[in-house]
């Protein structure tokens, strides 16, 4: 029985693909737990093997959207102007968001302290992507740019040139430049990420956008029990490279830890491999986990405001975060709950989900 994608089998009514929502679910977890244990200085031993272990969520995002993505026809500008609707309108209305509930609290905070938390530039504007009060923002916009990098890529493969001496060369090969993305990213990295808005990133994430596509289209054309032991194989794999030639990437500001081959290998080895394993054993819908999955972009744009005025209001009351065990407990709980109790109002609101109606 061969593998095939959800579009492919029942095609009048898309069912949810479990297994990537519950990936995208422990991401979206993973990646609050990260903002969480900054703000509330809980980053201690646990957390660095928790890491150690989970470098690459940021990266999954990348992947899942390439696995996904079939468009390489049709009018491109309209392709872009839907990608911008969906990703940038979204980047802006939840940046300003995360702006006023910044600058909101900020004068109570002043005015205890006589000066900000931390240093207001205005370089932080064409500097970084994040906004001030919303950081994690930052991936809207580099996700965007790798939608629309890999769009011309892919339909500039499909085409053919016609030389002087009459004959036909396919411009296949342009889509396989992406392989050099990662050194190009490290590159960059090496010289001190140039770019502006934290675009340093987009290399990487293009490179592991073309690998989920590669990926799905590998799997499309194997058997499901196949497809287990390919992904065992590469996960086992995984777990030993990662201690042997371990590396890390912090995919915000394209910063590279470790060893950069071990980071590449490991990245794809750990993508390719736990979404292999879960594909192929057509897990059932797990409630909590693939509801965050489900509504990844609620969590995702909402839960860093409202840590920003946790974090301010605190601190204007003349009380750290930093070492509360107390205050992490309760942003753990809270801060989850606040997200899936937002998703039914964000979501009728285009400009703020980036659910706009299908044309």
């Amino acid at each position: 029985m061969n593998y095939t994608a959800p579009e492919q089998t029942r095609p009048q009514s898309k069912p949810r693909n479990h297994a990537f929502d519950l990936l995208c679910g422990l991401c979206i977890l993973r990646m609050m737990l990260h903002h969480i244990t900054g703000l509330t200085g809980q980053n201690t031993e646990w957390w660095n093997t928790l890491y150690y272990w989970s470098f690459y969520f940021m990266p999954f995002f990348f992947f899942k959207a390439g696995y996904f993505n079939k468009t390489i026809g049709g009018d491109s500008a309209k392709y872009c102007i839907d990608k911008a609707k969906r990703l940038l309108i979204p980047y802006f209305a939840w940046g300003i968001i995360g702006n006023i509930c910044y600058f909101g609290v900020m004068p109570f905070v002043v005015k205890r302290y006589h000066h900000p938390v931390e240093p207001l530039e205005w370089s932080h504007i064409w500097n970084e992507s994040s906004f001030y009060g919303n950081a994690p923002i930052w991936f809207l916009l580099s996700f965007f740019c790798a939608y629309i990098i890999m769009h011309f890529m892919r339909k500039a493969s499909t085409k053919t040139v016609t030389l002087r001496n009459g004959k036909k060369l396919s411009l296949l090969w342009i889509q396989w430049t992406v392989l050099l993305f990662p050194a190009i990213s490290w590159w960059l990295f090496s010289i001190g990420n140039p770019l502006f808005l934290f675009l340093n990133n987009i290399f990487f994430g293009v490179f592991i956008f073309f690998l989920g596509h590669a990926w799905h289209w590998l799997l499309a054309r194997m058997r499901r029990r196949n497809t287990l032991m390919l992904s065992i194989i590469i996960t086992v794999a995984f777990c030993i490279l990662n201690v042997a030639i371990h590396g890390q990437y912090n995919m915000m500001n394209n910063k590279w830890m470790g060893n950069p081959y071990g980071m590449v290998i490991n990245t794809t080895l750990a993508l390719c491999g736990l979404s292999g394993i879960l594909l192929s054993l057509n897990i059932p819908r797990v409630p909590w986990l693939n509801f965050i999955g489900q509504h990844s972009m609620v969590f995702f744009v909402a839960h860093y405001p409202m840590l920003t005025l946790y974090r301010f209001i605190t601190i204007s009351n003349g009380r750290s975060l930093v070492g509360r065990l107390d205050d992490f407990i309760i942003l753990c709980i809270i801060i989850p709950c606040l997200c899936a109790w937002l998703v039914p109002y964000v979501e009728k609101i285009p400009w703020l989900s980036g659910r706009f109606p299908k044309k």
